[in-house]
């Protein structure tokens, strides 16, 4: 089983993330901020991957460090679930709607963090979530996992919705990608032998 268990310790946060790549969508969530957790729940299930996490942070200053830093150890536990990543399909892409919210995501897992996001938000928070931290998550979450991850919303109005069909599609799109592809009989998907 592709398994993995993060522990980060600072002054600004604490958190512990457990990661099943395997799994059936099963998760406990508790990152102090309800939005987030709403994402990481329905990330969860549409990945079909175990997830839980549990963080305190400094929430009384603001959600940053909290959102920036399930980032970093969401990005660390799939690259340590992953390890040289023998057998995965390596690419994946979705559409994925979300009532008036049309948003593409595609994903190589090339062992090279690099982010390019195109989306506009119309609201400045979502809940008690401020929407400029979904850059801050993602951009923490590519370079610790190791992967190329391009979102551009096609379409869309409202901030909630928006939000939810990129965490949607970057779940699926990394279910698909991590796979393990029978047909490459265990071997790394790269012509260099590695992903670096």
């Amino acid at each position: 089983m592709r398994k993995s268990e993060i522990v980060r310790n600072t002054t600004e946060t604490e958190i512990k993330l457990t990661l099943n790549l395997d799994g059936t969508g099963k998760s406990v969530i508790d990152t102090g901020v309800g939005f987030l957790d709403h994402m990481m729940e329905l990330f969860a299930r549409h990945g079909k991957f175990d997830l839980d996490i549990k963080c305190l942070g400094d929430t009384h200053v603001d959600s940053h460090h909290s959102v920036e830093d399930i980032g970093i150890c969401l990005g660390a536990a799939f690259s340590q679930a992953l390890g040289d990543a023998r057998g995965i399909c390596r690419f994946s892409d979705v559409t994925l709607p979300m009532d008036e919210a049309l948003v593409l995501c595609a994903i190589d897992i090339s062992g090279r963090g690099h982010l390019s996001l195109e989306i506009t938000l119309p609201d400045r928070a979502v809940g008690a979530m401020d929407t400029e931290l979904f850059e801050e998550f993602m951009q923490a979450f590519v370079r610790k996992a190791g992967l190329t991850l391009h979102i551009r919303l096609l379409e869309g109005k409202n901030a909630h919705h928006i939000l939810e069909a990129c965490f949607k599609a970057l779940a699926r799109a990394l279910r698909a990608a991590v796979m393990i592809d029978n047909e490459l009989c265990g071997e790394i998907p790269s012509t260099k032998g590695v992903l670096t």
